[in-house]
């Protein structure tokens, strides 16, 4: 496998991620980076997370990482700021964590693999295709996410 296999891989398991969130939630890519034998692959959300709904959230995704046979290898339950960690049976890891202003973001960092050009992702947003560095903080209004109630009897993330 080379470096954009692997991205293409990583592609493939970020549409699928932001693909189980129902209800769904927009998001952009965010900057592609290609070390010397791998590639990290980001996506920000800019739907608005409400600090009562991001356990839901973070639920969804790790049950689905879960489903799809990852090991959760990491959960940080900080109220502001939670993050999940895994890894595919591949060496592919995968990261969501909640940072300023509760925007959400995804990545996954390919195992090493053999060095080769990189193409920007081929798979579109969901909304604006921001310039990289332009992607605002969240501003999209959602019914669910951006709910100030909590979600009852919604199991927050474990470890």
């Amino acid at each position: 496998m080379d470096m954009q296999q692997a991205a293409e891989q990583a592609d493939a398991m970020l549409d699928a991620t932001v693909n189980a969130v129902v209800p769904e939630v927009q998001w952009a890519h965010h900057v592609t980076t290609a070390g010397s034998c791998n590639v990290n692959r980001r996506r920000m959300v800019t739907t608005i997370i409400s600090e009562q709904r991001r356990g839901s959230f973070l639920g969804v995704v790790e049950r689905f990482w879960r489903k799809s046979g990852y090991t959760i290898t990491s959960v940080n339950r900080d109220q502001e700021m939670p993050a999940i960690f895994a890894r595919s049976s591949d060496g592919f890891q995968l990261a969501l964590d909640v940072g300023y202003k509760g925007q959400a973001h995804f990545e996954v960092i390919t195992p090493c693999v053999t060095k080769s050009d990189v193409a920007e992702p081929t798979s579109e947003p969901n909304g604006p295709a921001y310039p990289l560095g332009q992607i605002p903080t969240p501003n999209v209004r959602s019914a669910f996410w951006s709910a100030e109630t909590p979600v009852p009897s919604t199991p927050s993330p474990s470890s």
